[in-house]
């Protein structure tokens, strides 16, 4: 049975699969039973705790060329399983190995085309391709071009995975036993490898130290945070990371050389899946591939079709019958259920699970929603308080008296009539729910509450990254993180090749571009192209936006125009108008945010950013540009210039022959603007936020499942009926970023903030949302998605600055929303300069200028007018001086005086608010106190520690030094002929006799 050239091939223990054709076993000795020999020949194999090292080596007799396929198990798709058991879907098929991580590649042999019977070809140890008896002779089919091009794929794939067998990691995959399909590459790394990549990341592991207790400031804090613990308990999850936020694990960077210090049980579980699955990503981030024109990992690969995909595996299913609870199904069960919506987020275990990266984003989504508590509480007080006050609200009051004849201009030219103010008694009655003194208290207070917010979430986040020991992140792991992009290394690759430089083109060899010259990187005139390009998108983008708003305003112009010419709908013409109007702004944002996001993905990738963190900066400061001019251009419209540039009757400003400027409501644009806010708001949110979110991921499921269904030779039915858990995690959704989910919170985040002077329940609604969003989230990651790779970061990144500059951009749109938009100015002015007795009565007729009806100019007065009273002079809204004045129609003093104090009133607010906050920022310090003192107590704890495990590693070597010295003393030898010198241990760490260390 022994075949020539072919000795040294290591035997799998424990597989109970059949072998495969033409397999070859060691030394010509028969396989046991239960064993299956493996596809890659070598000199020998090293075992470590039963999980053996596989590399790619030169057979016995002859070299192997790096192209070669070197694989360690190529396993035939739905062989029958032998009576031992599969104890896992997580693990190769000796049960023993973990799956840390898997490619997928589809595959086409030569000739194959759909519905074709396919030339079925098996993998031999050696790596050669022997001819399956079912296949046809060959050349019987001549290659064509795609069939190259597969060719080309293929070697490069063996060249890449033969790459990745000398980083000591190793692979797994099925027979490609069809004419075409999906592979999978099950990678596993040894703990050699896991070992050595934890020490280059610096990944800090806890050490044999004990918990130990985070004290509490002062007896009072205990008490509270005692009685706060157990008001809170039902609240909580029931996970084991969540059971106790006041301990903490003793951490430090992992080491080989000082392994004594860490508790190492089982090397297989010591790193979490997550970590595990973050080192072989490191691996496959910088594993180069020449054949594929020196292109470096795996990104590099996909982004070039030589790879369809490569993620983590999930932990499990979520919705597996039995007792077995793993993290996915832990965190379905107590997080991503509608059902548990009360209880707090397990943050540990999602850190755990997914990574920091995203751990982060829930803590700050769960910051934000309990944040929301309070101001919406604040809120509905606020609207209470105008529900309450609106029978004494005199303007209104007077608007309402029919007693109080204010004849009105007509709205419109011929057709309208004129009409009396008390027919807009609804509206000013309406008005006065959100445009009363206390909305000025709400927008201080919600200016304060941003600067809260933010302050509390620098405290979470410094909190969070001492728990999570992201406190000492090094500058190489973050270097580390700092690889150019696939893209960017394409385009410096054809920089070179135009090059007429041979040195360039040499260059090219060495791979990658970190150590290359200036030569050998974009420069600004590379960029310059994709800059110009970038920069007339975004104007024209922001034009387009303007355009499309000005679209909308005509549509309100001619259709108020057209219902007015009709009798049975001249009563409901701004209702008609303002709910249409809005619906359409609503769609067109909607369409336009889809859009711009994906104008913005491609401006900046023309732009070539060097590494991921550049493109995601860019692609984030893009996309919030667009969607935010997108968003809150029909809002800033309605708020500061409708009715502003009107004209007076006689003097009206037209937008086309016969088309006059819309005016603002007899109450004033602040209600029209909390329409306009509440629809656009609550739209974005139940369609984009929500139905978008659930309904087209499980489109794209539905899709992909029928297209499955559809192609031949994917899987057959024995395969379908017991899928593995690669099969099921290769189903889901990719993981795109966290750039959408923080883009809908950050937009929401401006409207709650920007205009809530003018909405006071924003926060309730935001509330609700988010209540919904996190949990759609978690369900979204935990279920729809494939796992992503788990990312260390310290922060939130670009979206804090984004933050911040809303929230100082808030205190100034909502000064300008209660000086400019709301009539709280007027009133203040009214009632201190000009009222006889220090009250509202009068204001009514103050805001109302004369104008004599005789001066209108010739077609525009009233055809057929039904008015009762012959009307000599009509009344409108604005500060002019009356026709018997020296000076009629002009700008009155009074007009001159309001305008003069709304403009010190946005001086005195803002820097007032902008005081209190700089002052929130300075009373609230960014770091806790506890956590400051226990940085500094874990260091006192570490060297304490440190010095204890290396006084207890030395004494066993100590021990016996000592004992022969005093025997070579007593024996009258020199202490030199000890076989181990007392000032030296085995591990090499030199010591004296008097530096002896006790036990802390």
């Amino acid at each position: 049975m022994a075949t020539p050239g072919l000795s040294g091939i290591s035997l799998l223990p424990g597989s109970p699969r059949r072998l495969c054709p033409r397999a070859v076993v060691r030394g010509g000795q028969d396989p046991k039973h239960g064993q299956q020999c493996l596809q890659v020949p070598r000199p020998g194999a090293r075992g470590l705790q039963g999980s053996l090292t596989r590399r790619s080596s030169q057979a016995s007799g002859g070299g192997r060329s790096p192209n070669s396929s070197v694989i360690n198990n190529y396993l035939e798709a739905c062989e029958p399983l032998s009576s031992e058991p599969r104890l896992s879907r997580l693990h190769f098929h000796d049960n023993q190995r973990k799956v840390d991580y898997v490619l997928v590649y589809h595959y086409r042999k030569r000739g194959a085309h759909p519905g074709s019977p396919g030339h079925s070809l098996a993998i031999v140890s050696n790596g050669e391709t022997g001819k399956d008896p079912d296949a046809g002779a060959p050349g019987d089919i001549e290659p064509g071009p795609l069939d190259a091009l597969e060719e080309e794929r293929k070697e490069q794939r063996e060249e890449f995975e033969h790459n990745l067998l000398e980083a000591g990691l190793e692979l797994e995959k099925d027979l490609e036993s069809k004419s075409q399909g999906s592979v999978f590459v099950r990678i596993h790394a040894p703990w050699q490898v896991l070992a050595r990549e934890a020490e280059f990341l610096k990944i800090k592991v806890p050490t044999k130290k004990k918990r130990y207790v985070i004290k509490s400031e002062g007896s009072i804090a205990k008490t509270f945070n005692e009685i706060l613990q157990k008001l809170s308990a039902p609240l909580k999850p029931r996970v084991p990371e969540h059971s106790n936020d006041r301990m903490k694990n003793l951490s430090y960077p992992f080491s080989r050389e000082r392994m004594y210090l860490y508790n190492i049980q089982d090397e297989d579980t010591f790193f979490d899946n997550a970590t595990r699955s973050r080192i072989v990503h490191e691996i496959l981030k910088r594993t180069t591939c020449s054949r594929a024109n020196n292109m470096m990992g795996i990104n590099s690969l996909i982004a070039n079709n030589i790879y369809e995909a490569a993620y983590p595996l999930h932990d499990g299913e979520y919705d597996s019958p039995g007792g077995d609870v793993n993290d996915r199904k832990l965190l379905y069960q107590e997080w991503a259920r509608y059902g548990v919506f009360y209880k707090f987020q397990p943050i540990d275990l999602i850190r755990k699970y997914f990574g920091e990266k995203i751990g982060l984003y829930f803590a700050w989504l769960g910051l934000y929603t309990s944040f929301l508590i309070p101001s919406s509480v604040i809120g509905v007080i606020v609207f209470l308080y105008g529900c309450a006050t609106i029978e004494e609200d005199i303007p209104s009051k007077e608007m309402c008296d029919q007693q109080n004849a204010f004849t009105m201009c007509p709205l419109c030219d011929k057709s309208c009539d004129y009409w009396n103010l008390s027919s807009a008694c609804g509206t000013a009655q309406a008005s006065h729910l959100f445009d009363n003194p206390a909305t000025v208290f709400f927008s201080i207070f919600m200016a304060l509450w941003a600067t809260m917010f933010l302050e509390n979430w620098k405290r979470l986040q410094m909190r969070l990254g001492y728990f999570w020991d992201l406190t000492g992140i090094e500058e190489e792991e973050e270097r580390a993180q700092e690889r150019p992009r696939p893209e960017y290394e394409a385009r410096v690759r054809e920089k070179m090749l135009r090059e007429s430089d041979k040195s360039l083109v040499q260059k090219l060899g060495t791979g990658g571009t970190e150590d290359a010259d200036d030569e050998d990187k974009l420069t600004w005139k590379d960029r310059l192209p994709g800059y110009l390009m970038s920069f007339a998108s975004i104007l024209f983008m922001i034009a387009l936006t303007f355009s499309i708003v000005f679209g909308v305003i005509v549509y309100r112009i001619t259709t108020a125009a057209a219902l007015s010419l009709n009798k049975a709908t001249r009563s409901n013409v701004r209702v008609t108008v303002t709910a249409t109007a809005v619906i359409i702004n609503l769609v067109v944002i909607l369409i336009l945010d889809e859009i711009y996001g994906a104008v913005a993905k491609w401006l900046t990738k023309i732009e070539v950013p060097k590494t991921e963190q550049t493109f995601e900066e860019r692609l984030v400061l893009k996309a919030f540009l667009l969607k935010f001019v997108n968003a809150y251009s029909p809002i800033f419209y309605v708020a500061f210039f409708k009715g502003r540039f009107v004209g007076r009757p006689g003097s009206y400003v037209y937008v086309f022959d016969g088309y006059r400027m819309e005016e603002c409501a007899p109450g004033g644009c602040l209600m029209e603007l909390c329409i306009q806010l509440s629809i656009i708001m609550l739209g974005k949110q139940l369609i984009q936020n929500n139905i978008f979110e659930i309904g087209v991921p499980k489109l794209k499921k539905l899709f992909r499942k029928l297209r499955g269904e559809t192609e031949p030779g994917e899987a057959d039915s024995a395969c379908s009926k017991h899928p593995e858990q690669w099969d099921l995690d290769y189903s889901l959704e990719p993981y795109t970023g966290l750039t959408p989910e923080y883009m809908e919170m950050i937009i929401q985040f401006g409207f709650v903030t920007l205009f809530v002077a003018s909405f006071p329940l924003a926060p309730v609604f935001a509330l609700l949302n988010n209540v919904i969003e996190v949990r759609l989230d978690a369900k979204k990651f935990v279920t729809e998605l494939r796992r992503p790779d788990a990312v260390r970061t310290k922060d939130i990144g670009i979206w804090f600055d984004i933050l911040s500059g809303i929230g100082k951009f808030s205190v100034i749109i909502n000064a300008f929303v209660i000086a400019v938009t709301s009539d709280f100015i007027p009133r203040l002015v009214y009632q201190y300069s000009y009222s006889h007795n220090g009250t509202l009565h009068g204001f009514v007729n103050h805001t109302l200028s004369f104008f004599n009806v005789s001066q209108l100019k010739e077609g525009t007065q009233p055809e057929n007018s039904q008015f009762d009273q012959e009307v000599q002079f009509c009344r409108f809204k604005d500060y002019r001086e009356p026709p018997w004045a020296p000076n009629p129609y002009e700008f009155s003093k009074q007009y001159w005086s309001i305008l003069s104090a709304r403009l010190a009133f946005v001086i005195i607010f803002q820097n007032l608010v902008m005081f209190l906050s700089v002052l929130v920022d300075w009373v609230i310090p960014d770091i806790p106190t506890d956590i400051s003192d226990q940085i500094k107590r874990e260091k006192s704890l570490f060297v304490d520690f440190f010095l204890k495990e290396e006084h207890e590693t030395l004494r066993p070597t100590e021990e016996p030094a000592r004992r022969s010295q005093g025997a070579s003393r007593r024996s009258g030898g020199s202490p030199a002929a000890s076989p181990v010198p007392s000032g030296r241990s085995q591990r090499g760490s030199s010591t004296s006799p008097g530096s002896q260390h006790t036990s802390v």
